[in-house]
């Protein structure tokens, strides 16, 4: 089994960053957890932001403060997935994202790394002083819904989010 270790990425993971990003847009796929990075062509704009996002000075309006994770296979510097813990909920996450969102690149699926990468997370959560964090999922995602429980997460409510016009699952974990 690879080693595997939550990094704050920086640039010197920029390839990997641009190659993650690259993969996700390839696919269609969702990049929760990644913050800004659809948006973000160069690498260098995406780890600048996630500096903004450490400092309840420096972080931008509608934001919270979070820390960003890749979670990175030790012995190839490749990111499997990215995951951003938000240190407290505004709104929006109190009523529909939570603590916690995550993404795995598509040809890492299925690989258990999701599950991993959360329990990984969980200590951090701790560090910041969370008692226990919230996770949602679409209905319609059976491998996030299983990476929640398989954390521990214990389901509270669905929620139907208009804008996107989609439901949400929403799990605590414990910490």
């Amino acid at each position: 089994m690879d080693e595997m270790m939550l990094v704050e990425p920086g640039m010197a993971y920029a390839a990997e960053i641009a190659a993650y990003r690259q993969e996700m847009l390839d696919a269609g796929s969702e990049m929760d957890g990644c913050g800004n990075l659809r948006r973000c062509e160069d690498p260098k704009e995406w780890v600048d932001f996630n500096l903004l996002l450490k400092n309840k000075e420096t972080v931008p309006e509608r934001w919270v403060v979070s820390t960003q994770f890749a979670y990175v296979r030790k012995s190839d510097g490749r990111i499997l997935g990215m995951l951003q813990v938000r240190h407290y909920l505004n709104d929006y996450l109190r009523e529909y994202a939570g603590h916690i969102g995550y993404s795995v690149r598509p040809s890492e699926r299925r690989k258990g790394v999701a599950t991993a990468m959360l329990r990984a997370a969980l200590p951090f959560c701790r560090s910041i002083g969370l008692d226990k964090v919230m996770i949602a999922c679409e209905p319609t995602n059976p491998g996030s819904r299983g990476t929640i429980l398989n954390n521990g997460g214990v389901y509270w409510r669905t929620v139907h989010f208009q804008p996107e016009n989609i439901d949400l699952e929403q799990y605590w974990i414990e910490l």
